[in-house]
């Protein structure tokens, strides 16, 4: 079985601090003062982590898989 690593960032400047990301997937985001931030920058492929890119109204996440961009979502 071949594991997926996705890379995940959040853009400070455009997070807004709805803590959307956080509340659905703690393990990864925190919400830590006005912004949001990534508790770990590379996570196993797990649709959560494309959900929370696709649910922040600052659109300040995105998720990459081998340098090509899958979330947020079209």
């Amino acid at each position: 079985m071949v594991s997926m690593s996705w890379d995940v960032r959040i853009d400070e400047h455009t997070c807004i601090g709805s803590g959307m990301c956080a509340a659905l997937m703690p393990e990864v985001f925190a919400l830590d003062g006005a912004v949001a931030h990534t508790v770990t920058s590379s996570v196993d492929g797990d649709e959560t982590v494309l959900d929370a890119a696709d649910s922040c109204p600052a659109m300040a996440i995105t998720v990459t898989d081998g340098g090509r961009e899958i979330g947020p979502r079209p």
